[in-house]
């Protein structure tokens, strides 16, 4: 939009003089649409400069929030020239394509289109906030309007020749010079928007990764990895230290690994949202690797009818946190859910009536009317060190976050034996290995048999997206091969999901628990003290209607929860 937008607002007597200079000021600083600086300056609103668009070019309007776009439609122009000029395709007729825009008079938009897709064009006007909400919902796009401008404000004036290399001495450290440019607004900017666009993916995590020749962001979304942007490599020490400020970490120490914390506060489609965030950086060859794990309340799933039991493992479970004493393990591989998992059992047996005490490395969510105790082992404050003093403090429940050793191991046991409940985890591939791995720590079979009531193994695997879920054929053979019998693998209804912008075309959204739920029973017992193999265990835990973690994948399979491929990715057939 141009200075002649403003002129022509002053001469309708749609804004002052004085509003436009105040408007011209900030976009020669800062750039961007005029228009919208008028907005920001509170000289009018988007609707009523949608309106005096429309009227002034002879184009109507449109609510976009009223509108359903279709697919062949969206498909007509490419998503990155949507982000570019702000705007988002309506509909088609014959050789006409009809898009909505910030900016009708953008000829240039207007010939990258025609270009781009051989249609006219037929452009309608439409207010930025809900060209950005369709460009985010039919797109998947969080936030990538503001994300281009960031990217534009720190485009590098310059480019250095492919046969050049700069050479840093890595010794030598301008921290003046660090904290400025950790300060300048497009890094901040860039940080911010790094920050709430995974919050509003639903990320776990975020890992800024530096190489020779560039730096990637990639952001793990229902447990996989998804490159998000490529920041100018020059940024990568101002963001890294912007980063390390936010932390309260040490900017000039680039030669160990540093953790940290951050809390930030965000709004998020209307809502205010309060994230705890952990901070690992990681020296590497080319500069440091951080890491951020996103702890987001909202994401924490405290139902345990909404984890994936199955109802006969769901009632087991149930029974065994509801005992006076005794042990309860869940097991499996760093990010499967265990913490969750815990912490639901722990939400379903906390009350008024019990004095709950938990040992976390670290703690990740605040539970109300839980004592939560954070590990320090710089001072001597490890899990069984937390343990023989949670002993003193008159608890029902205790819950250690991981036995790592026999220390630990033979507290935890004690405790169980004087009636308390003992809730914990172990990193095993299934349940009948964590009793073998208890007895490897030292711990003896009998006390192993007598204290632990109950294992949990589980995994997570991703949904399928009910958005674009669709029947998929599998030769039966390979369905026999994951567990299927033969009568079954010739009926049974398979799905997968095709891929559209609501789950970012992956096919999948979300994630639900895959759990093998081994009660130990008096049989078991005799297992475990006689010394019994593991593969003897989970025979006899089997007879005794144990579901495995394959099995408990096949049932997500013949419910259309998830997919023959997330199932045997993440279990094996016993």
């Amino acid at each position: 939009m141009s200075e002649r937008l403003g002129d022509l607002l002053v001469t309708a007597e749609r804004i002052s003089a004085d509003q436009l200079d105040k408007a011209l000021n900030v976009q020669r600083e800062q750039g961007g649409r005029l228009g919208s600086h008028l907005i920001q300056l509170g000289a009018l609103s988007e609707s009523e400069l949608a309106q005096f668009l429309s009227e002034q070019h002879g184009v109507p309007s449109v609510d976009l929030s009223e509108v359903q776009i279709d697919d062949t439609v969206l498909n007509l122009i490419p998503r990155d020239l949507c982000i570019k000029y702000t705007m988002i395709p309506v509909s088609r007729s014959g050789a006409k394509v009809t898009v909505a825009m910030a900016d009708p008079a953008n000829v240039f938009a207007l010939d990258d289109i025609k270009f781009s897709t051989g249609y006219n064009v037929e452009p309608v006007v439409a207010t930025e906030s809900a060209l950005v909400a369709a460009i985010d919902r039919y797109y998947g796009s969080t936030h990538a309007i503001e994300l281009k401008r960031v990217m534009d404000d720190l485009r590098e004036d310059e480019e250095i020749p492919e046969d050049l290399e700069l050479l840093e001495d890595e010794e030598e450290l301008d921290l003046d010079t660090l904290e400025q440019q950790s300060g300048e607004a497009p890094v901040v900017r860039l940080v911010n928007m790094m920050l709430t666009d995974a919050i509003k993916q639903a990320a776990s995590d975020i890992h800024l990764e530096p190489y020779e020749r560039e730096l990637r962001v990639r952001l793990r979304i229902d447990g996989v990895l998804h490159e998000a942007m490529k920041p100018p490599l020059k940024l990568r020490e101002a963001i890294t230290s912007r980063l390390k400020i936010m932390a309260k970490l040490d900017i000039a120490e680039k030669r160990l690994p540093q953790d940290g914390r951050i809390r930030v506060k965000t709004r998020v489609k209307g809502r205010i949202k309060d994230l705890d965030i952990r901070v690992s950086t990681l020296p590497a060859v080319h500069g440091e690797k951080v890491v951020l794990r996103l702890l987001d309340k909202d994401q924490l799933q405290l139902d345990m009818t909404k984890l994936g039991f199955e109802p006969e493992s769901l009632r087991r479970f149930d029974h065994a946190i509801h005992q006076p004493y005794g042990m309860v393990l869940v097991t499996g591989p760093t990010g499967s859910g265990k913490t969750n998992t815990l912490y639901s059992a722990l939400s379903v047996v906390n009350s008024e009536t019990v004095n709950v005490l938990t040992a976390e490395d670290p703690v990740e969510f605040d539970l109300k009317g839980v004592n939560q105790v954070q590990m320090r082992e710089r001072i001597g404050l490890n899990f069984a060190t937390a343990l023989r003093s949670f002993l003193r403090q008159d608890p029902n429940i205790v819950l250690v976050g991981e036995i790592r050793d026999f220390e630990t191991a033979e507290v935890a046991i004690k405790a169980a034996l004087t009636g308390h409940l003992v809730m914990s985890t172990l990193h095993t591939n299934d349940a009948p290995s964590s009793i073998s791995r208890l007895m490897n720590m030292g711990v003896e079979p009998f006390l192993v048999a007598t204290s632990v009531h109950m294992v949990v193994a589980q995994r997570l695997v991703r949904r399928i997206c009910t958005f674009c879920k669709e029947p998929v054929d599998i030769p039966a053979p390979a369905l026999v091969e994951a567990g299927f019998s033969d009568r079954e693998a010739k009926n049974i209804p398979l799905f997968r999901g095709k891929g559209c912008d609501r789950c970012n075309h992956t096919g999948y959204k979300g994630r639900v628990g895959l759990f093998e739920v081994m009660q130990v029973d008096e049989e078991l017992r005799e297992h475990i003290l006689s010394g019994s193999t593991t593969d003897e265990l989970r025979a006899a835990a089997k007879a005794n209607g144990m579901l495995t973690l394959r099995e408990s994948g096949l049932e997500k399979i013949r419910a259309g929860i998830t997919s023959l491929d997330e199932v045997t990715r993440e279990t094996f057939r016993h």
